[in-house]
């Protein structure tokens, strides 16, 4: 440990390590491995240097550590630009914040292009030793991090499981398509039988076409039509507006909405016809907004576990940092459908209205399994060429699931920062303030270019 590692004292003064070996009566050396290397000394002595660290109010450098240790402490993860706030967001980079806090970890914010995933940054956070690991978030078809940070022995874990390709490394992801199985059938329940999904354009994000597929695989299963009950739009409310009209000219009694954001869209278009969402046409977004209990009526959505995605993301990462060569893991959660006043019963009953409570999806525990067919095995003309299914699924781990979850993971982005030499800050456990849209599992599955239309949900 170099003698001039400092720490201030509750006097003012400045504390140093050999400060506390000549108070302690022993050499720097015996100071510096009660701190890094405590089984080397004896219980006694061990026990006097200890009491005189914690009198003196020492602490030792973090620089030096890292110099000797060549560990940072440091996660990286990368935010992509976003002209406001995502609530959603937020959450998931406050949840992984506050799980590293608590491992002895800080994330370190540093800026991620837009558009589809790329390297930037990543290179020369390396390069500069700064980091002992990364998150990553807004995986896609063709993602290229995963294989590189493997093929350079970097720890990493995905927010947001590998879409396409050889799956790589260790990831936490959300089961979308779970998520829109079981609003279907929430709605089947309450006697709906047409209906729709307004989702985003098809291919523009992983975590949108796998929750299409729940939608498309639940209403298979119980032979509802789905030809002319799908529609498709950018993440924002003018286009949503415009992209429910021929589903609600079409008689849909219900719609299933991709995002909170596509869900207000359509608020507003059954209001301009002076028709009532709930009572007129059902209504169920995707992921659970802060504003989506406050809308009039308040809306049913899929709720995604952030807090618990944050969790394990920081659980596997430090798994794969201490342990470089074990099997990798990968878990898919459930997310909870939360019943509101907008999924009322066909008719605008009272069965669907004001509950307010989180019901589990459909699905069981599952290792690998994808939505293939097996379903009801209706014949019912569809609009989309995917296969059906009713597998549902649940948590997974440690195998590769055939069917999407949301990709959601296109964390956040923000938290308080310090900057640092690389451009980046390092966040500690506040809540995030920048938001990148991404298309990943949990949080934010927007397609990309479209995180405006959640800050309008926001405000």
């Amino acid at each position: 440990m170099p003698r001039s590692s400092r720490s201030t004292s509750a006097k003012g003064g400045q504390v140093t390590l050999a400060m506390v070996a000549a108070r302690a009566g022993v050499s720097p050396q015996t100071v510096s491995n009660a701190i890094n290397s405590p089984a080397m000394l004896r219980p006694e002595t061990l026990e006097r240097v200890s009491r005189v660290i914690e009198e003196m109010g020492y602490r030792p450098s973090r620089a030096a550590q890292t110099l000797r240790t060549r560990s940072s402490r440091l996660i990286g993860y990368g935010v992509q630009p976003g002209p406001a706030s995502s609530p959603v967001l937020d959450r998931f980079l406050h949840a992984l914040s506050q799980a590293a806090d608590e491992a002895g970890y800080r994330i370190l914010l540093f800026a991620a292009p837009p558009g589809l995933p790329s390297l930037d940054g990543y290179e020369e956070l390396l390069d500069q030793h700064e980091v002992d690991g990364f998150v990553l978030s807004g995986t896609e078809h063709g993602d290229p991090r995963q294989a590189w940070l493997a093929k350079r022995d970097v720890p990493f874990v995905g927010f947001g499981r590998m879409w396409s390709g050889r799956q790589i490394g260790d990831w936490v992801d959300v089961d979308g398509a779970s998520g829109t199985d079981a609003a279907v059938e929430h709605l089947v329940s309450l006697g709906h039988r047409r209906i729709a999904f307004l989702g985003w354009e098809r291919g523009s994000s992983a975590a949108g076409d796998d929750r299409a597929e729940g939608w498309l695989r639940a209403m298979r299963r119980h032979g509802l039509p789905t030809r002319g009950r799908r529609a498709q739009s950018v993440n924002e409310i003018d286009a949503a507006r415009t992209a429910v009209r021929p589903l609600l000219d079409g008689g849909a009694t219900a719609v299933i909405a991709a995002s909170d954001m596509l869900a207000l869209g359509c608020y507003q278009t059954l209001r301009e016809r002076g028709a009532a969402p709930g009572r007129d046409v059902a209504v169920v977004g995707f992921d659970d907004s802060p504003t989506a209990g406050l809308l009039f009526p308040a809306l049913t959505s899929v709720a995604q576990p952030l807090e618990e995605v944050g969790r394990e993301c920081v659980r596997l990462l430090l798994a794969r940092i201490g342990t470089p060569d074990a099997a990798p893991e990968r878990l898919l959660l459930e997310p909870s459908l939360v019943v509101r006043d907008s999924a009322q019963a066909v008719g605008g009953g009272a069965d669907g209205g004001r509950s307010t409570g989180a019901g589990p999806v459909n699905g069981g525990s599952a290792e690998g399994s994808s939505a293939g067919s097996g379903g009801a095995g209706s014949s019912a003309p569809s609009d989309s060429a995917s296969g059906s299914g009713s597998a549902s699924s649940g948590s997974a781990s440690g195998s590769v699931p055939g069917s999407s979850s949301a990709n959601n993971n296109s964390p956040a982005h923000g938290s308080s920062a310090s900057s640092s030499s690389a451009g980046s800050g390092t966040a500690g456990s506040g809540s995030a303030q920048n938001s990148a849209p991404g298309s990943n599992s949990a949080v934010g599955d927007a397609p990309r270019g479209s995180a405006s239309a959640e800050s309008a949900l926001a405000e």
